[in-house]
């Protein structure tokens, strides 16, 4: 008997965990997929309009999905207010008789498996199978009370919608990264509230550049780069007082520094309060992206040439982003030295030892 993995949620938005998942899932039961988005969630309030969510769906399928993956839209149809997983597994049970059915739930959920509505009758139709998550500890008693199947699935990663939502991750398919920009979803209310129009657009763009820039080198840290190019100038707008406040709270080792400085370290600060964010890669990324230093990790030095050479400057970048593309560290280099160059021919020194630490060990005393 062919087996049926039925796949159902709000996707809100689907992520690559959601992809691993179901590509895993398919494998060990030889299964097809039919994912199943939820217009009205029963345990959600989702964020984005229904619509939204499936185009974000559709996208991620056909960039990143396979043959055996395919949408019904049996519950995202249903206009009542309670949809229950029962009935859900009632309708396919009778379109797919000859069909054997899985249900592929949340760890979360399986631990609740017993407060659903008809828990009995929907495992005589559809064997239940679930991801181990970490934080979730199974209770041995609900899954074999039930016959819920553990499906071994290490590397489907720890994102979750939440976190995407919330911009502690962007491990999603690049359609639906696209799809978010374009259409200003989830993180992009908060991030229009910090940056300019301008500004958010260079954001954007740095990001994007530093993902590709990270992802040609075979980098791993390639999301990291994405979400440190767009919080990289997030500080930009805070100036006078309140500048000067966060500085001598948080950097008063910096506090002398030129003002022009301070928007790197206020975007780290910024991108802990506002948006959680604890990983010190993105964070020192993030605080030395402006001026440089010693010693910079490859993702500081991802994001510190980004911004440089982000096309929306206004000057031919191209031979800078090769360069950068070819090996991020000559890249960076070569980007470094451009930068010194250029603002010799403007007439500006350096004002800051970040910078002129950075310039004497990467490119010699010479270039001071």
């Amino acid at each position: 008997m062919e087996a049926l993995l039925l796949y159902g949620g709000s996707f809100d938005p689907v992520h690559n965990g959601h992809l691993r998942m179901a590509r895993a899932a398919s494998m060990k039961l030889n299964a097809d997929v039919i994912f199943i988005p939820a217009s009205i969630p029963r345990w959600k309030n989702p964020v984005a309009t229904p619509k939204q969510r499936l185009d974000m769906l559709r996208i991620a399928l056909k960039e990143g999905g396979t043959p055996s993956f395919s949408i019904d839209l049996y519950e995202f149809n249903r206009k009542d207010e309670t949809n229950y997983t029962i009935d859900t597994v009632a309708y396919f049970a009778k379109k797919y008789p000859r069909r054997k059915l899985y249900i592929l739930i949340g760890a979360d959920q399986a631990n609740k498996f017993g407060e659903w509505k008809d828990p009995e009758r929907l495992c005589r139709l559809a064997t239940p199978i679930y991801c181990p998550r970490p934080g979730v500890t199974p209770d041995d008693a609900i899954l074999q009370k039930y016959g819920i199947l553990r499906l071994d699935c290490l590397d489907s990663g720890e994102v979750s919608s939440t976190d995407v939502r919330n911009l502690r991750n962007s491990d999603i398919p690049f359609g639906v990264r696209k799809y978010i920009e374009d259409n200003r979803l989830y993180y992009f209310d908060e991030l229009s509230r910090l940056l300019t129009p301008e500004r958010l657009i260079h954001s954007i763009s740095v990001a994007n550049l530093a993902y590709s820039i990270a992802l040609r080198n075979k980098n791993p840290s390639a999301q990291k780069a994405y979400l440190s190019g767009l919080l990289h100038d997030i500080g930009k707008k805070v100036k006078g007082e309140e500048a000067m406040a966060i500085m001598g709270q948080r950097y008063p080792s910096f506090l002398d520094y030129p003002e022009w400085t301070y928007h790197q370290f206020i975007s780290e600060y910024l991108a802990k309060e506002k948006f959680g964010i604890t990983d010190s890669e993105i964070l020192t990324a993030i605080n030395r992206h402006a001026t440089g230093d010693v010693h910079m990790p490859p993702l500081a030095k991802i994001i510190y040439s980004a911004d440089k050479i982000e096309p929306g400057r206004g000057y031919d970048s191209a031979y800078l982003i090769k360069a950068c593309y070819k090996n991020y560290y000559a890249g960076f280099l070569t980007v470094l030295e451009a930068n010194m160059e250029y603002l010799g021919q403007k007439g500006y020194k350096i004002d800051n030892q970040l910078t002129q630490d950075c310039v004497d060990l990467y490119l010699g005393e010479a270039n001071e």
